[in-house]
């Protein structure tokens, strides 16, 4: 980043770094939540088994869970001392804990409800009649759901992408459990912010503050503008 867009943001090449690895991190996150959570929100939707029911709740728990709970759990799973910490170990040589690898999986464990939630709604809010229309015509399950389906409930799925890409933004607790304070590798923005307030540097934090809270305003108002439209 050049040296006259951190002067004139008041950010340093540190933050900078921190907050390009939180959008990458949000990019990714929000790719494997739409190539996961679509399929799944359309399976909740359809299923009336009872491991439906338990898995939906599942999906939801990140919503009233406090963010360490989840992080405690998964940095002992991701530990080399139990699985898919030890698979995962025995596969490439490293730890999936304190790896920008682990605050992918993570992250997509706590931002799923944001992302399915929305998705659910989406296409349950598309008519019955137009998806049966494409069956009689011919047309295979999974057809009518990418032909017809998803593209009538497209303006839900973005907003369902766009939630869970800035709640990724915002995470602290499950980051900082998994993934610590890794410069280059797992200090994401939220964390660079708590470090600067430790460190008694308000005027550092507050620069890197309003910057995140401007890029997240935007991004909920993008959900409330394709909300209000679909309804």
């Amino acid at each position: 980043m050049p040296d006259t867009a951190s002067s004139f943001l008041g950010l340093p090449p540190a933050l900078w770094q921190s907050l390009w690895l939180t959008l990458r991190l949000a990019t990714i996150t929000t790719l494997v939540l739409g190539v996961v959570g679509l399929p799944l929100a359309q399976w909740l939707n359809a299923t009336r088994s009872r491991v439906g029911t338990v898995l939906e709740t599942l999906v939801a728990l990140p919503i009233v869970l406090p963010p360490t709970v989840i992080g405690f759990y998964l940095l002992v799973a991701f530990s080399p001392n139990h699985a898919p910490g030890s698979w995962w170990r025995d596969v490439t040589g490293g730890s999936l804990a304190f790896s920008f690898t682990g605050l992918v999986i993570a992250s997509v464990f706590y931002s799923l409800p944001f992302a399915v939630q929305p998705f659910q709604a989406a296409l349950r809010a598309v008519p019955r009649e137009l998806l049966d229309a494409g069956t009689a015509l011919g047309a295979t399950p999974a057809r009518v759901f990418i032909r017809l389906h998803a593209p009538l409930a497209w303006r839900g799925i973005a907003a369902g992408l766009t939630l869970g890409f800035a709640h990724t933004l915002g995470e602290f607790g499950v980051v900082l459990m998994i993934g610590g304070s890794i410069p280059g590798v797992t200090k994401v923005a939220s964390i660079a912010l708590y470090d600067d307030v430790q460190a008694l540097a308000y005027p550092q934090a507050h620069a890197f503050a309003a910057t995140l809270l401007v890029l997240s305003f935007f991004l909920l108002l993008a959900v409330t503008l394709l909300q209000r439209r679909r309804t």
